[in-house]
C-alpha cells in the first residue's frame, strides 16, 4: 500500500484589518477602496522602490489616479467626488499601506491645497481653481512652514504680506513644503503687516515674478515626496488670489485640523504595510530548518505590531465619524496624531527587527516603510505639541510657552 503525504495547510495570507474595520464601509464605498488597493498593488508597488532610490516623482502614474476619482474625496461640488470623511481616511491609510510618499503627495494636494481653497476661498475661487485640482490638471501645496517657524506658526510667522492697492506683495521663505518643486499653484500663508493676522493666499508658481522653489536634496525619509524652500522676493500676488475666508492663523487652524486627522490615518496605513510585509517574510524565511513565523519571540513582535494598528485604526475611525457629524475639535485631531504616529514607529521597528539584516535593504520594502515614518511622526505637528493641545484642553490649563 502506497503512504500518501498529508499535504501542509496553506498559511495565511498577510492581513492587517485584524477587526475587519473596512466592514463599516457601505459596499459602494469598499468598492473604491478596491480600486485604490488594485491600482496600488498593481502600478505603484513594483516601481515604487527604484523612484525612492533616485529621489524620484512618479510622474507617468498620475494619470492613473486621476482615473481612481478620488481626489477632493469629502469635498461637495466643484467637480470634487463628494463621499465621507471616513471613506477618506480609508483612501489615505490604503494608499499608505503601499506607500507612504504617494499619500502624502496626495495629502498634501487633495486636503491642504484644495482644503485651503475649499474653506476659505470665495464662491469665485473654488469655481476657478478646485475642478482642475480635482481633475489633477492643477497641482497644489501648501506653504506654512518656514526656515526659522516650524512648530510655533501660530506664534507668529516671519513671512509678511503687504497691500499696495489691489496687489499684494509678499516676502519670506516656507521650507519642506511637499510638491512645491513642480506644482502649478501655492497656498501661501503670510502675516499682514498692517493687522499683523495671518493671512492666505494662491500663488501661481509659474507665472509670478518673486516667487522661486530650491528643491531639498539628500532626504531620508518620504524621498518621493520632492521638497522644497519657496523664496518669495518682492511676490505680486493680486487681492483676487487672496483667500476671501481666511482673516486670522485661526482660519488656518481650521484646515490643519482636518489634515492632522488625515496624517493619523497615513500612519497607520504605514504601519500596515510594514506588518504585511514583516509577516510575509517570517512565513517564508527559514532559520534552524523551520520558517521564522513559529518562533515565539517573531509571534510575539507581530501580536504587538496587530495590537497597535487595531487599537490605532479604532481611534481614526470615531475621528472620522465625529468629523462627519460636525463634533470634530483639535484636540480630538492632536490626540489620534500623537498616538498613531508613536504606535507606528513602534510598528515598523518591529517589522525591521523581524527581517534582520534585509530590513535594511530596500528590495524587502520594509526598510522604506521604516525610514518614511520618521518624516510622518514629525509633520502636522510633532508628538510634543500635540500633546500640549490635549493637556490644554483636558487640564484648563495652557502649557504653551
Amino acid at each position: 500500500m502506497t503512504e500518501t503525504k498529508t499535504s501542509q495547510p496553506s498559511l495565511p495570507a498577510p492581513d492587517s484589518d485584524f477587526y475587519l474595520i473596512h466592514e463599516i464601509l457601505s459596499e459602494e464605498e469598499r468598492a473604491i477602496l478596491r480600486r485604490v488597493r488594485q491600482f496600488m498593488e498593481t502600478s505603484v508597488a513594483p516601481v515604487i522602490n527604484q523612484y525612492w532610490a533616485e529621489d524620484r516623482f512618479p510622474f507617468d502614474l498620475i494619470p492613473g489616479i486621476r482615473e481612481l476619482n478620488i481626489v477632493g474625496i469629502g469635498f461637495k461640488g466643484y467637480g470634487c467626488p463628494g463621499g465621507s470623511t471616513l471613506l477618506d481616511g480609508f483612501i489615505a491609510m490604503e494608499l499608505a499601506r503601499v506607500d507612504a510618499s504617494i499619500a502624502t503627495f496626495y495629502g498634501v494636494h487633495s486636503g491642504l491645497a484644495m482644503g485651503s481653497i475649499y474653506l476659505g476661498g470665495s464662491e469665485e475661487q473654488k469655481q476657478k481653481w478646485l475642478p482642475p485640482m480635482a481633475r489633477l490638471e492643477k497641482v497644489g501645496c501648501f506653504g506654512l512652514t518656514e526656515p526659522l517657524v516650524g512648530s510655533g506658526a501660530g506664534g507668529g510667522l516671519l513671512t509678511t504680506a503687504r497691500r499696495e492697492g489691489d496687489t499684494w506683495i509678499l516676502n519670506g521663505q516656507k521650507r519642506w513644503i511637499g510638491n512645491s518643486p513642480w506644482c502649478d499653484l501655492s497656498i501661501i500663508w503670510a502675516r499682514d503687516v498692517a493687522d499683523n493676522q495671518v493671512k492666505g493666499f494662491i500663488v501661481e508658481n509659474k507665472t509670478t515674478p518673486g516667487f522661486s522653489v530650491e528643491k531639498i536634496e539628500r532626504k531620508v525619509a518620504l524621498r518621493v515626496v520632492q521638497n522644497g524652500v519657496i523664496t518669495l522676493d518682492n511676490c505680486r500676488v493680486p487681492e483676487a488670489n487672496r483667500l476671501q475666508g481666511d482673516l486670522s492663523f485661526r482660519d488656518t487652524g481650521r484646515v490643519l485640523r482636518l489634515t492632522r486627522q488625515y496624517v493619523a490615518w497615513e500612519s497607520v496605513g504605514c504601519s500596515m504595510g510594514a506588518y504585511e510585509h514583516a509577516l510575509k517574510y517570517a512565513q517564508t524565511r527559514e532559520q534552524f530548518g523551520k520558517p521564522i513565523a513559529s518562533f515565539q519571540m517573531v509571534q510575539d513582535h507581530l501580536a504587538k505590531m496587530l495590537g497597535n494598528i487595531t487599537a490605532s485604526q479604532c481611534m481614526v475611525v470615531r475621528l472620522a465619524q465625529l468629523q462627519d457629524q460636525g463634533k470634530l475639535k483639535d484636540q480630538h485631531a492632536s490626540l489620534a496624531k500623537a498616538f498613531c504616529t508613536v504606535r507606528m514607529r513602534e510598528t515598523v521597528a518591529s517589522a525591521r527587527e523581524i527581517l534582520g539584516g534585509n530590513g535594511i535593504v530596500l528590495d524587502y520594502n520594509v526598510a522604506r516603510f521604516f525610514a518614511d515614518s520618521e518624516a510622518l511622526y514629525s509633520y502636522e505637528g510633532t508628538r510634543e505639541m500635540n500633546s500640549l493641545i490635549v493637556g490644554k484642553a483636558v487640564t484648563g490649563f495652557s502649557a504653551f510657552v
